[in-house]
């Protein structure tokens, strides 16, 4: 009996204390992104894998983008199987992914092949990068950064070009839930004069309370050994996104963090989300792949870090129907 409610539990998204949020839940789409970043070359490779329950079982989206060149390919598979038991999951014959390798294969011109060692991985075992959050059942989306860098071993075709992604570093996140939020923001970002230096983002407009616009978001920042979290109920995080804009003001009694983004001028790719219910996709993401970024982090008045990259992900989505 135990055990069924704790299953039933887990299906509305949420996650007891010290679960491992990395697993899938079983609700309507579990989500899958992988960034690396190649600061020397100045390339950026991404691959998402969206798995969405459909009447007939599950189906599975996968796209592969990268930077520079604007090249996007993107597939529906008929079949897709997220792993309850660990991270893990496995889109037709297109993708297949464990915590240590990632296999991408959308035709000759858009393959990825990699392993991932020297993981750096989420050390805050109580609670993902929700935090106390991820207890609460129900939230339409859920999310967890759970690689915060790693070595990569392997290689990429893109295009007519083949890519060795020995020089990059890995970052991976995982999102869940039953649909999107009205409108959303995201960022990632690698490529600061420190290589351990890694910071992500995630937020959105979920609804009003009377005149009050509920817009939740969470920041997380790596600093040497230091696992910086900021996001409610603990902490507060002002976030302010325009056109090409991205602004972030995070304060804990503990510390705090500021962000700020742009696109650079450049043309932003269109990434593909989901249809519920449906085997399809639209293109409702607007990401920049190689952006700027500069962060700024403390604990309590000592200075962390202070620096910036060119080569963040920087995202403003809205919501599919």
């Amino acid at each position: 009996m135990i055990r069924g409610l704790l299953d039933a539990y887990r299906r509305t998204g949420a996650d007891l204390p010290f679960g491992d949020p990395q697993r899938a839940h079983g609700v309507q789409m579990e989500g899958y992104y992988w960034r690396f970043t190649d600061v020397a070359a100045r390339r950026v490779i991404v691959a998402l894998c969206g798995v969405s329950m459909a009447a007939d079982g599950p189906w599975g989206l996968v796209a592969l983008a990268a930077h520079p060149g604007g090249f996007l390919r993107e597939r529906v598979t008929p079949t897709a199987r997220a792993d309850p038991r660990e991270l893990g999951v496995e889109a037709g014959d297109v993708l297949l992914a464990t915590p240590h390798a990632l296999r991408v294969d959308l035709g000759p011109d858009a393959r990825l092949d990699v392993r991932l060692s020297a993981r750096r991985g989420w050390s805050r075992r109580a609670f993902g990068g929700l935090g106390p959050a991820h207890a609460v059942p129900g939230l339409g989306q859920y999310w967890h950064p759970h690689l915060l860098g790693a070595t990569v071993t392997g290689e990429a075709q893109i295009g007519a070009e083949r890519v060795d992604l020995g020089a990059a570093t890995a970052y991976a996140e995982k999102n869940w839930g039953s649909g999107f939020p009205g409108e959303w923001w995201w960022g990632q970002a690698h490529g600061f004069a420190d290589p351990e230096v890694c910071v992500a983002f995630a937020g959105g407009r979920l609804c009003c309370v009377g005149p009050i616009a509920l817009a939740p978001t969470a920041v997380v920042a790596t600093v040497g050994s230091e696992l910086v979290r900021i996001g409610p109920p603990t902490g507060h995080v002002a976030a302010e996104v325009g056109e090409g804009s991205w602004r972030l003001r995070a304060r804990t009694p503990l510390g705090s963090l500021e962000l700020e983004g742009d696109g650079q001028g450049q043309v932003p790719t269109a990434l593909p989300v989901p249809l519920a219910g449906r085997p399809r996709a639209e293109a409702r993401v607007d990401q920049h792949l190689a952006a700027r970024v500069s962060l700024a982090v403390r604990r309590g008045r000592r200075l962390l870090y202070r620096g910036e990259s060119t080569l963040a992900g920087l995202e403003r989505g809205i919501r599919v129907e």
